[in-house]
């Protein structure tokens, strides 16, 4: 499959108050991305009072849904979370996981577009327009973020964690014929019209690898942009390297057991300075459909 990274691929502020004005959007904030198409951001939580707060402050303005998931908190996230974001929607988490939990915040989302980011603070709400950027051109059906692209990097991954990385990543690449620089990141932007075509059902932090696997076996233009992960803020992760690798593993397993991945297709226009790519081109979908 051609891929294709895709480098500085923000909606310029002018372009999308143009777009805003000729569908006639009153009272879009400038800058925003207008009514149409619309954003979701599914934000799961577990405790993260200390953080949530940071996170929610830092979405643009223009992002029209924002989607707690509360896995049973004991301490006041959901409180910061609603000071933060007044029109916030909270879900009580059904089922354990970060992967069960971002499938109830999906199955939600009533939005054109949808952007899951993590509660800790370690990825930056304001790279949420380079994520949906590929997505409002239609280049793109799925947009990851990238820690190795150039312009991306990570201040909290650990060796062992970036070796698996690594070895996962290459499996992956090398089985479905991609380009990818990363698998286990877990900042994403979705149409939402494409869940159902990717059949998720992990429960785990291997949701994001299966996200990625899935959408490539099923046909789906995937992209990457550079990002930047900083420590989490405050606290500790649930992260277990080595139990969650192992899930990690038997889900790329199990994806490509189930039938080969699409055949490579052709090129398309480079977006970006680099040449290489990262979107895998088959069965474009129509925006907002």
């Amino acid at each position: 499959m051609e891929t294709r990274e895709l480098a500085d691929t923000s909606i310029p502020a002018s372009t999308i108050a143009g777009e805003a004005a000729a569908l006639g959007a009153p009272g879009e904030p400038e800058g925003a991305p207008s009514a149409v198409p619309s954003v979701s951001v599914v934000v799961p939580a577990m405790n993260e009072a200390d953080n949530i707060g940071w996170v929610l402050q830092s979405i643009p303005l223009w992002v029209q849904e924002v989607i707690l998931v509360d896995g049973d908190s004991t301490d006041a996230t959901i409180d910061v979370a609603r000071e933060q974001w007044p029109e916030l929607t909270v879900l009580n988490q059904q089922g354990k996981g970060k992967g069960a939990a971002l499938r109830q915040g999906f199955a939600s989302a009533s939005c054109d577009f949808v952007v899951m980011i993590d509660a800790d603070g370690s990825m930056d709400p304001g790279e949420i327009d380079r994520y949906v950027a590929p997505l409002f051109e239609d280049e793109c059906d799925l947009v990851k973020g990238s820690r190795w692209m150039c312009g991306g990097g990570s201040e909290d991954i650990t060796p062992l964690r970036k070796l698996g990385n690594k070895m996962l990543l290459g499996l992956v690449n090398r089985t479905c014929k991609t380009e990818f620089t990363e698998l286990c990141y877990g900042y994403m932007a979705i149409r939402r019209s494409c869940f159902e075509r990717m059949q998720l059902t992990a429960d785990g932090f291997e949701i994001e690898t299966q996200m990625v696997v899935h959408a490539v076996k099923a046909g789906l233009r995937v992209g990457e942009v550079a990002s930047m992960e900083a420590p989490r803020r405050c606290g500790t992760s649930n992260l277990h390297p080595v139990r969650d690798g192992v899930r990690i593993l038997s889900t790329v397993a199990s994806g490509l057991r189930h039938g080969p991945c699409p055949p490579q297709a052709p090129a398309l226009p480079s977006m970006g300075a680099r040449p290489k790519a990262t979107i895998g081109q088959v069965d474009p979908l129509e925006m907002g459909r």
